[in-house]
């Protein structure tokens, strides 16, 4: 299961959603998506330097010093992570 946690400050995504076989599923691919283009949208469409780990099955970004523009995009990804976890529960958990 990939667990994404929020908190105050930080916000991470662990873990594997096991919906398919290695290279073929399209829960973990669609996850790694949204991570990737949320950091990159971060890093080419602000002014911010985010503080983030990105890793096999981990990811860990900083909230606590983005800009305005930079917490929309969090919002954005927080839109598409919503969307990917409606469709499969067992799949991804927000908490």
């Amino acid at each position: 299961m990939i667990t994404v946690k929020v908190r105050e400050d930080e916000i991470s995504v662990t873990g594997h959603a096991n919906s398919g076989p290695p290279g073929h599923d399209i829960v973990c691919a669609s996850v790694s998506t949204l991570i990737q283009t949320l950091v990159v949208s971060i890093e080419d469409l602000t002014e911010d330097k985010p503080d983030y780990i990105i890793g096999k099955g981990t990811f860990n970004l900083k909230t606590k010093n983005l800009s305005t523009e930079s917490k929309l995009l969090v919002d954005s990804f927080f839109v598409g992570i919503c969307g990917v976890a409606g469709t499969d529960q067992t799949a991804v958990q927000i908490i």
